[in-house]
């Protein structure tokens, strides 16, 4: 029989906490400042809330928005902002939930009503 062996490896790192969650940071490599790569949640929440509110209304889960608001407790406006939000062109859908949105591209601006035609989003948004 062999006797067990083992080995610890030591990895310099910090545990960050902020509201609702605990974040690894790792230090910095040779002066090399590590990208970012976290989406921003805020995007990405609504985004999933959008196709989320939107799927239960195509499979008829509520007959309009109005009900929909009412039965998910929250106000018709935000309700149809958030729905407008399925609409956009599937390039900016990817980039918001890969972490590369432009910078013009904020959650205040994308419940503000833009153009229903892709090629048209960009430049909106990008005013914003």
């Amino acid at each position: 029989m062999t006797s067990a062996t083992s080995i610890t490896v030591r990895v310099p790192l910090a545990i960050r906490h902020r509201p609702g969650r605990k974040t690894v940071v790792t230090p910095m490599a040779d002066g090399v400042v590590p990208i970012a790569t976290r989406a921003d949640p805020a995007l990405v929440k609504a985004l999933a809330r959008a196709f989320r509110y939107q799927r239960m209304l195509d499979q008829g889960r509520y007959a309009s928005i109005s009900e929909m608001a009412l039965a998910e407790r929250i106000e018709r406006g935000y309700l149809g902002s958030l729905l407008r939000m399925t609409l956009l062109a599937p390039d900016i859908v990817e980039a918001i939930l890969c972490a590369r949105v432009p910078h013009g591209i904020i959650l205040p601006a994308l419940l503000e009503p833009f153009p229903a035609v892709w090629a048209d989003q960009h430049v909106s948004l990008m005013r914003g």
